[in-house]
């Protein structure tokens, strides 16, 4: 027995990929559902679908009655009508009927449960998409761009519609209209509608995951990649080590040739990227990290959490790199907070007072003698704690303060 509410599926279960058995089970709780609607009861039927032949067949146990008593529906039926499915019934015996459901339920009823079947069977579509998606994340996929607008870009995946947000594309790359191109699956959400899928090429995973690919070192877990940070578009620093003494986890990465770091660096559109040598000595890891510069000395402040980069005086161009890149990617792979300075200025010799001309000797005497050696001990001090020396009043203050800091200046 076919109907048009399994021809309105038929194909969907098919094209959706949708199991058979789940499709069984909801194909046979609609006409559950119509049966309720009909009858007000279902527990004497039973309702059976072959998805192979797109057939289904109702059965109903009912009382077999005389053929002049009023019959309910639901659970009797006439004597002359049960002969028709089984000669031998007689009457006050249970005898098992069949049902059209076509003759039986109405057209609205049909027209109902077919909106409902196909309403239901895009609800585990929605489901399995939103499953699938999440099972894939940090996964790089392939895709077809069918759509561009001002603050997204939409491409096609294997029949699947996935967004690609303004905020998760590389600034300088150039996206055309049917061009295929890598992402990686950032995240799936459910929604009122269809699942989104949001895929980006401005991810840090992004990156790892064609290291992964193309690098078999870092996929079998070989090498491992400690730490990355990216500057999409312009350059990206990746800090790796190696589980195995006997592999240069920087040549690995490099390829032979440098053939498998410009796989990745091609497919990056050309943003330079800086493979460093992980090390657990932050000394070591930092100024490999600093490349091309190497510091002359590092100085922990802060508790540790900053590190000061004492670099030769011609190097601070190459150290912090163009709109200071390199020193920003350094201090968030390394996590420190690394700020660079030049060595003329971090051993810069203090001004002695006795050689800054405009100064008595009795003012100096009298500064000296209370501790304050240098001109920037004086510059530095606070205001109050002059006032406290011998002979001192804003006056004389503000006459120090304008000697000293006119000396500066024309050093300067």
């Amino acid at each position: 027995m076919k109907h048009e509410v399994v021809d309105a599926v038929t194909t969907l279960l098919r094209d959706k990929g949708i199991d058979k058995e789940t499709f069984q089970e909801i194909i046979e709780s609609v006409f559950f559902s119509m049966i309720k609607r009909k009858y007000g009861e279902s527990d004497n039927f039973s309702v059976t679908f072959n998805p192979e032949k797109g057939d289904i067949e109702i059965q109903c146990i009912k009382m077999v009655v005389a053929n002049d008593a009023d019959v309910d529906p639901a659970t009797e039926v006439s004597l002359s009508v049960a002969k028709t499915y089984d000669p031998y019934a007689e009457i006050g015996e249970e005898t098992v009927v069949m049902i059209d459901y076509e003759d039986e339920f109405g057209r609205r009823i049909i027209v109902s449960a077919k909106q409902h079947l196909v309403q239901r069977i895009r609800e585990i579509e929605k489901e399995n998409l939103y499953q699938e998606f999440s099972q894939r994340i940090g996964e790089i996929v392939i895709g077809d761009i069918h759509q561009i607008n001002r603050h997204e870009i939409r491409l096609n995946i294997d029949k699947t519609e996935v967004i690609m947000p303004r905020t998760e594309q590389v600034y300088n790359e150039r996206y055309r209209r049917g061009d295929s191109i890598k992402a990686i699956v950032l995240e799936a959400r459910r929604t009122n509608r269809d699942p989104e899928i949001i895929v980006s090429r401005k991810s840090i995973n992004f990156v790892r995951r064609l290291f992964e690919l193309e690098v078999p070192e870092i996929f079998d877990g070989i090498v491992e990649i400690k730490s990355i940070a990216r500057e999409a578009g312009d350059r990206t620093k990746i800090a790796v080590i190696s589980n195995d003494k006997r592999v240069d986890p920087v040549g690995a990465c490099v390829g032979m040739k440098g053939v498998r770091i410009q796989a990745i660096v091609k497919e990056m559109n050309r943003e330079k990227i800086d493979i460093v040598h992980w090390s657990r000595e932050p000394d070591l890891f930092i100024r490999r990290s600093l490349a091309p510069v190497i510091p002359l000395e590092l100085v922990y402040i802060d508790n540790g959490t900053k590190v000061l980069a004492i670099i030769p005086d011609d190097s601070m161009p190459q150290l912090i790199g163009r709109k200071g890149q390199n020193i920003r990617l350094a201090s968030q792979l390394t996590s420190f907070e690394i700020e660079p300075i030049r060595v003329s200025d971090y051993y810069q010799e203090e001004l002695d007072l006795a050689d800054v001309e405009g100064l008595s000797e009795g003012l100096v005497g009298v500064l000296k003698k209370n501790g304050f050696s240098s001109a920037e001990d004086v510059l530095n001090a606070e205001r109050s704690s002059l006032m406290l020396l011998p002979n001192f009043n804003d006056e004389v203050i503000d006459y120090i303060n304008r000697v000293l800091s006119g000396y500066f200046e024309e050093s300067e």
